[in-house]
């Protein structure tokens, strides 16, 4: 495969993610200016206190509104304060910043944040849900494969779980990278250019995939399982810390785990419930979100040789078309709670 960048086309609202090829030394020099000054203007995390960075989906959401951890670490004289992100890049942005100290990611994000920065560390991951994500084409295109994409515009999240699953499908179809006219576009302008027909694929995930899915009738051409049993991305949910953290409070963390732990046990038996939860936040139907959540996978454990193995694949993928400055190895990132040996799984965080 080709490593050169495919041309990038912008589409978006001024807010919208930029397209653009890998990065220079004097960007990365001015992106590590940002994060420096960030730093210095965050607010000061308090003594004995967590600041976490979710989504709109997945289990720290419902942690958050259960208000199941305030509970579990009151005990421990611990606060929590929340803060809320569109996208797994921007989280990751926050943490490496030290504006956050957990938060959670698909599989491409925390590529580029170790990439950024060492201090981040991998404490957690859930099982893989490759029916999570997709590339879906409107229902009359006439794309029958992903070799059909030479050529088309395809939009996507840049540096997102998606990313990486886009890389995987074409290569297996022996389409370059290059050969593919892309759009890095925030789900909310993918789905408006997707609906108006100004691009030709959108590389997406849940819950958006399943809207998409029942608003239009979008059809999926392909997902992370791939065809003919050649899978393509696991699309593992990652938790995610810094090292300044795990380091000072340990204990925390494993509180933490724990209580998302708990979370998936009650959202694996009850899918119902969880829709209609989550649909005030996400602002889509509760049977839709019933639809992604029966591909979602659920059961937190700390990372296993496979996981760390699969994202390594990503980085070197990343690196290999010149999208990731540095290579990087991801098993110096993940974190071994005290009194567990590195490289290997409990059943519970």
């Amino acid at each position: 495969m080709t490593g050169r960048t495919p041309r990038t086309l912008s589409l978006a609202s001024p807010a919208a993610s930029p397209a653009g090829s890998a990065p220079s030394r004097r960007l990365l020099l001015s992106a590590g200016l940002g994060l420096a000054a960030a730093a210095a203007l965050r607010p000061a995390r308090a003594a004995g206190s967590i600041r976490i960075g979710y989504q709109k989906y997945g289990s720290l959401v419902l942690l958050k509104g259960r208000g199941l951890l305030e509970a579990t670490l009151q005990p421990l004289g611990t606060t929590v304060s929340w803060s809320e992100f569109p996208s797994g890049p921007p989280l990751l942005e926050a943490l490496n910043a030290g504006a956050i100290d957990f938060g959670s990611a698909g599989e491409a994000p925390p590529i580029f944040a170790q990439a950024a920065s060492p201090e981040l560390r991998y404490v957690a991951a859930e099982p893989p849900a490759p029916r999570g994500e997709a590339i879906l084409v409107p229902k009359d295109s006439p794309i029958r494969s992903v070799a059909d994409l030479r050529g088309r515009t395809i939009a996507l999240n840049k540096g997102s779980n998606v990313h990486y699953l886009l890389v995987r499908a074409l290569e297996q179809a022996g389409v370059p990278y290059d050969a593919v006219k892309l759009a890095f576009l925030a789900p909310a302008d993918a789905n408006a250019a997707f609906v108006r027909g100004s691009v030709d694929a959108w590389v997406i995930w849940d819950p958006f995939q399943a809207a998409a899915e029942r608003a239009t009738g979008a059809r999926v051409l392909v997902d992370g399982r791939g065809v003919d049993g050649h899978a393509l991305a696991p699309n593992r949910q990652f938790y995610l810390s810094r090292r300044g953290f795990t380091d000072t409070s340990p204990g925390i963390v494993s509180a933490v785990l724990k209580a998302i732990a708990e979370v998936d046990a009650w959202a694996q038996g009850h899918a119902e419930s969880v829709a209609a939860e989550l649909a005030p936040s996400v602002g889509i139907p509760a049977p839709v979100l019933g639809v992604a959540l029966g591909r979602l996978s659920y059961g937190v454990a700390p990372l296993d040789a496979a996981a760390v193995a699969d994202q390594q694949k990503v980085a070197d993928a990343f690196h290999g078309l010149g999208l990731l400055p540095k290579p990087i190895r991801v098993a110096d990132a993940v974190w071994t709670p005290p009194g567990r040996t590195a490289g290997t799984r409990a059943e519970n965080p």
